[in-house]
């Protein structure tokens, strides 16, 4: 058995982005570790915000809660500030991860990587499939995380098909269906279009028969309504077709995307 560390940006990226993987390895007695670089402090505020609670004290709640969901066997947090998206005044703020000195984060998770014996580690691709600040940075600290690590960890980067988001959007706008007309070849956060092509994809992971365990993950992030809700309001076939597989790159790996289970490969 294996232990895997996935690294995310935020509250929330686990159960959008790599969910499904996470509860295919646990439910094969994997150990699955989720990191989150930060406390996803800029997100959405609920309304019912308790007396003294913070949005901090609330996403760390509905973490906890997705990673029981999934079965997760630990929950862990690099501390540091939301960001913000690209430009925001919060890329600047005391405490950012934008901002934190690339060493010093990636020491952190290396103590982590070492207190686990880490096997695999996940982060994301070169610009965080998105261009998100945080994202991004996560791409970087999970590289260099990894080579600071007593026993260096086999890496991949999770990422979005652009050529299979292109397709759905198209038939998805063919069909008539309302917000359709989104392009995943426009310029994203950073300037970039979405995820990565096909071509330079190395694993596509099936994890449809996991998808009740997505939807119960991202339920749990009940207050981030806008992003979150969207996903959760997607009829079932819908929601099975954006999210019933997970796509993944291997740095070093041949070139060529293998339809399969990257734990077994």
């Amino acid at each position: 058995m294996s232990t895997i560390v996935f690294v995310h940006a935020h509250p929330d990226d686990e159960a959008s982005q790599t969910s499904g993987s996470m509860a295919r390895a646990v439910s094969e007695g994997h150990r699955v570790v989720v990191v989150f670089a930060t406390n996803g402090d800029h997100g959405e505020a609920p309304d019912d915000l308790g007396e003294g609670e913070t949005v901090v004290d609330r996403r760390r709640r509905e973490a906890q809660a997705s990673a029981e969901v999934l079965g997760l066997h630990r929950v862990a947090w690099l501390g540091y500030a939301d960001s913000g998206m690209t430009g925001w005044e919060q890329n600047q703020h005391d405490g950012a991860f934008f901002l934190a000195d690339l060493d010093e984060a990636a020491k952190r998770l290396a103590a982590l990587l070492d207190e686990e014996d880490a096997d695999v580690l996940v982060g994301y691709d070169w610009h965080g499939g998105y261009g998100h600040p945080d994202h991004v940075k996560v791409h970087h600290l999970v590289h260099r995380g990894a080579e600071l690590a007593s026993r260096r960890p086999r890496v991949l980067e999770s990422t979005m098909n652009r050529d299979v988001v292109r397709q759905m959007f198209a038939m998805a706008k063919a069909a008539g269906v309302p917000g359709s007309d989104w392009d995943p070849d426009a310029p994203m956060d950073d300037g970039n279009p979405l995820g990565t092509p096909e071509a330079e994809i190395h694993w596509q992971v099936d994890v449809g028969d996991w998808l009740d365990r997505r939807r119960a993950a991202l339920a749990a992030h009940s207050s981030q309504t806008t992003d979150v809700g969207a996903m959760l309001a997607m009829p079932d076939e819908v929601f099975a077709l954006m999210f019933g597989k997970e796509h993944y790159i291997e740095p070093g790996r041949e070139p060529g995307m293998r339809s399969g289970w990257f734990l077994h490969g």
